[in-house]
């Protein structure tokens, strides 16, 4: 297990790494603004240089500063071991951005908005492959999601919208044009590594089911339903656990899984769409 987890570390760092490379060497110099909270650190550290005389207040700082406290409020709302993955890929971005140096590779802005938004595209899509996200943006629309019951996407489109709008202003018309291209990049390569806003339902059948299911909800806030079965040709009592989650938890249930019951069988399948209140942590 403490395999597992050390390269868990690693493939957030390598993300990351990939994240730092794709603002210091494409994003920063053209004026390219990245998605979420990095976008957003982007723009403060703008405000903060050429208007407010600020030469401290970096992108990697910025960042930093920006994710405290929504770490603390993922902490209670989201799910301890997906925050605390989440805040080791903020750290170890805002550590890479302030040690890597700012490059200009090149003079043309749509070679900065592609190749960026691919390399930040397939740092953050390895990233939530392995369980954890960017932190920022991610944490917050999983929040307004499970208050509102609604897609975490249309919050996002939110976020985002705000950037572009921003990139505009401060800028050009013309980045804003470009940062949605590499916003729109990024998204596409992000979906080719991992779908982020899809639900999946999980089957568990278990001879452990109240440790199973207290392990679950000492992790991340989900409703269970606990159905009594029976198997077919041992005729032995179990329990079966049923309970819809979204794919960020994934790598988190079967670590669960292995440790509490690694006898237990699970079925895992995709979720068409979920009516009801999929919010709720009972």
């Amino acid at each position: 297990m403490f395999l597992m987890e050390a390269k868990r570390i690693f493939i957030v760092i390598i993300g990351a790494v990939l994240n730092a490379i794709a603002l210091n060497f494409f994003m920063i110099s053209a004026n390219v603004y990245a998605s979420g909270f990095t976008g957003m650190a982007q723009i403060l550290t703008t405000v903060s240089q050429e208007y407010l005389g600020l030469q401290f207040a970096s992108t990697g700082l910025i960042l930093l500063c920006l994710n405290i406290p929504v770490a603390i409020l993922g902490w209670f709302m989201v799910g301890k071991g997906f925050t605390i993955y989440s805040f080791v890929s903020v750290v170890a971005t805002s550590f890479f951005l302030e040690v890597i140096p700012i490059i200009e590779i090149s003079s043309d802005i749509m070679l900065n908005a592609v190749f960026g938004g691919v390399i930040a595209g397939v740092g953050v899509g390895i990233t939530l492959k392995w369980g954890a996200s960017t932190g920022g943006s991610d944490i917050i629309a999983m929040i307004l999601s499970r208050m509102k019951d609604k897609p975490i996407g249309g919050y996002l489109m939110i976020i985002n919208g705000f950037i572009i709008m921003i990139a505009g202003v401060l800028n050009e018309p013309e980045n804003a044009l470009y940062t949605l291209i590499g916003l729109y990049v990024t998204t596409r390569v992000i979906d080719g590594i991992h779908t982020r806003h899809e639900k999946i339902t999980a089957m568990i059948v278990t001879k452990k089911a109240d440790e199973l299911q207290k392990a679950i909800h000492d992790t991340m806030v989900r409703g269970i339903t606990i159905l009594p079965v029976k198997g077919a040709y041992t005729k032995e009592d179990k329990h079966m656990l049923y309970l819809v989650i979204t794919r960020y938890e994934l790598y988190d249930l079967e670590r669960i899984i292995r440790e509490v019951d690694e006898n237990a069988f699970a079925n895992v399948i995709q979720t068409a769409g979920v009516y009801g209140f999929f919010r709720r942590n009972d």
